[in-house]
Order: structure tokens, then sequence, then C-alpha cells
């Protein structure tokens, strides 16, 4: 079956480098797609896709960027008119994989088109920023990003191998066929925080023991949007949501906010899931010093020197029972919410620093007082992390399953 690797970039600014990845995947009998999202000048090579189709597909025409002179303007719309028309030809089952390079602008759109794949789709950005903060680029998708050691400018003796390189190992990506294997198993999500650790653990045996396969995530934003990208991506059978924190990273302004639309794919997705309110007590930031002036008066743990937590208030998570209802009240499937009444991390029960009963109530009585009949409640006389609690969340996740 044949293969098409999509090259998308400036033509007009980096086709020399452009032309030569071409070249190299198509002499190993692999097809491309070259799409140009220059806007600068002519391409150096004749493209697949033009960029005045990308700058359409991005809501404007290359001519009106090219009058309005808006150099950041003109990056976003391109960037976007690239993943637009990345994603309707991979769903039409013409994307195999992808490759790109430049600098901060061809990286912007490079990443940009390769977010709007699914995971497990190979994508490699050859990159002048690859050696620096990459989570802007990378966010939750698998792109590999691969520093490129000189400016991308031109084909020379050092260039010449890094671009080597980036070729063969899309190529390799692309033609290597995943193995499957006859006891594959189910799989399973579950979130987690270094303060959930023993209950996750605990529910992650009983799953397995089940035949399930969990795949665990770190719930510090970026984990939770991966976990959530491959519930959109059809690659799971249930979601056990332990540790929701990033709700109240989002509410509060903490640093490890997975976005508006936490605890929601699962649900659109029809999926069974189970929900508890780990980690709700707190809100991430780094170092004491990082920490906005405006909570200068609040409750802080120092959970370790790059790392202070910051107490939820009842308020606060009052906030976060009715945000966690409205959202699961447009679940689909199978829903239940799990309620450990003595506490929702290691750090928040008897005689730890962030006990709070008071903010337990307020969050489990404003869950109830927004929950619709679809989601089922089930409180205990439990901390998050007993054991009976964590044996509570793995069964009532597997009879969901069911």
């Amino acid at each position: 079956m044949s293969k098409t690797i999509w090259v998308v970039g400036t033509m007009d600014t980096k086709g020399d480098e452009f032309a030569y990845i071409t070249d190299l995947i198509e002499s190993i009998g692999i097809s491309t797609c070259v799409v140009d999202a220059g806007i600068l000048g002519e391409p150096q090579f004749t493209p697949d896709i033009s960029a005045d189709e990308v700058a359409q597909a991005g809501g404007s025409s290359l001519k009106a960027l090219q009058d309005e002179g808006d150099r950041g303007n003109s990056v976003a719309v391109m960037a976007q008119g690239a993943a637009t028309l990345i994603a309707e030809k991979h769903a039409a089952g013409e994307v195999d994989g992808i490759i790109s390079l430049g600098g901060s602008a061809g990286t912007t759109i490079g990443t940009t088109a390769m977010q709007a794949l699914p995971v497990g789709v190979p994508k490699i950005m050859v990159s002048t920023l690859a050696s620096g903060d990459t989570s802007p680029y990378v966010q939750s998708k698998d792109i590999c990003m691969m520093y490129s050691v000189v400016d991308i400018a031109g084909i020379n003796r050092l260039s010449r191998q890094i671009l080597t390189n980036a070729a063969g190992a899309i190529v390799g990506m692309v033609t290597e066929e995943v193995l499957t294997l006859v006891d594959d198993k189910p799989l399973i999500a579950a979130t987690m925080f270094g303060v959930t650790t023993p209950c996750v653990t605990k529910a992650r045996e009983i799953l397995e023991a089940a035949g399930y396969e969990v795949l665990v995530f770190h719930a510090t934003g970026t984990g939770g949007r991966a976990m959530e990208d491959l519930v959109k991506g059809g690659f799971l059978a249930g979601v056990l949501d332990v540790t929701t924190t990033e709700l109240a990273d989002e509410l509060v302004g903490g640093i490890l906010s997975a976005g508006p639309e936490r605890l929601e794919a699962a649900g659109h997705a029809g999926l069974p899931q189970v929900i508890a309110p780990g980690a709700l007590d707190m809100v991430n930031f780094g170092p004491p010093d990082t920490v906005p002036d405006k909570f200068s008066e609040r409750h802080f743990y120092q959970h370790n020197p790059t790392v202070t937590l910051m107490r939820t208030t009842a308020e606060e998570t009052a906030e976060l029972g009715k945000i966690m209802a409205q959202k699961l009240n447009e679940a689909k499937g199978p829903t239940t919410v799990l309620i450990p009444t003595q506490g929702v991390s290691a750090i928040d029960k008897a005689d730890q620093p962030f006990d709070s009963p008071e903010a337990r109530d307020a969050w489990r009585e404003n869950l109830k007082a927004h929950i619709n009949d679809n989601v089922t409640i089930i409180e205990m006389d439990a901390h998050i992390n007993d054991d009976e609690f964590a044996t509570k969340l793995a069964e009532t996740l597997l009879e969901s399953l069911k």
C-alpha cells in the first residue's frame, strides 16, 4: 500500500532545504505532497498545494496577507490554513506522515499543522528552537522536535546531514508497521498526581488483573490534554479520572491548567468514566517567588523547591463542584462520581497541612446541587488514598464497562 508524506513549510524562503528533503523521500519510493505556507514571494520550486490555497483555508487570501503586511497575523492564518488542510486530508486517508522545518515562524506553522493530526501519525519538526522550551509547539501531541544545530539557511556540510537524518527518520516511521499482538488488551486511561499515587496504583492493579491495560497520565496540564486527545482519537475503552486537579488551576490561575474543555472528552464520546476529586485541594505554582502577589495572604505548602502548592478555598471548591457538575451533565455514557469525605490528596486529611472539611463539603454540596440524574454519585467515608476507596473506583468502572 502506497504511503504519502506531507512536506509543509515556507517554500519561498526555505525552498532549497524543502526540495532536498522532498527529493530524499521520493528517492526511497515514498510519495510526497508539498504544501507551501510562505507569503513573502514565489516558491523556489512548485508545490502541490499553493500558498494561496493555504491562506484561503485559513480564512484569508495570499494577496490580502501580502497587502496587509502584518507578519504575525500572516503566520497565524497560514498555520491555521495548513492545519485545516492537513486535518481534511487525513480524514480522507491521504496523510501517512508529516515533516517540516524552519525558524520561529516555520516552527509555528509546521507544528500547528501537526497538532491537527491524531497521536500515532508520524510527525517531525526540524527547528532552530528545538533545544529550548518546546512545550508551546509539542503541546499534547507526539511531535518529534529535531534541533537544526545551524540556522536553516542553505545546504551545507552540517545541514545536509541533519536534513538527511530527518528525512530518514520520517520515512522509517511511516514505513515501519506497528506490531499488533493477539493479546492486546482494551485501554483504560487514569489520571494521577504524586498526592494520589496510592489510589491510582491500587486501582490500576485491579483493572489490570481484570484484563485491561491502564495508561496513567500525570495531571500536569499536558497530561490531561494528552489523555483527552486519546479519547477523541478512539483509543480508549474507559476513563478513571481520579485526579481532576487541573480544573483548579484553570479556575484559579495556576500553571497546570489543561484548558477550559478538561473533563468533557469522555462524556462527549460516550465512554464509561469514573471521576474523583483528586487534588482539588491545590493550585500549582513554581518556586515561591513566582506566585502572583494577589495570592500573598493564601495558605501555601512547599512541595519541593520548584513546586509551590496553594490551598483552594471553600468558595473555589464550591465553584469547582458546579463546574464539574455542568460538564458531567453532558455525558453520553455511564458516568459516576466517587466522593471521599475524608480527603482528596495526601496532604488533605486529618493532621495534614491542607486538611479542610469546609472546602471538601463545599465542593460536595455544590456538585450534588447541580448534577443531573444521568450521573451517579457515591459517597464514601474514606480518604482518596485508602485501599477501599481505590477498590470501589476500579470495581465501579469495571461494572460500567460491561
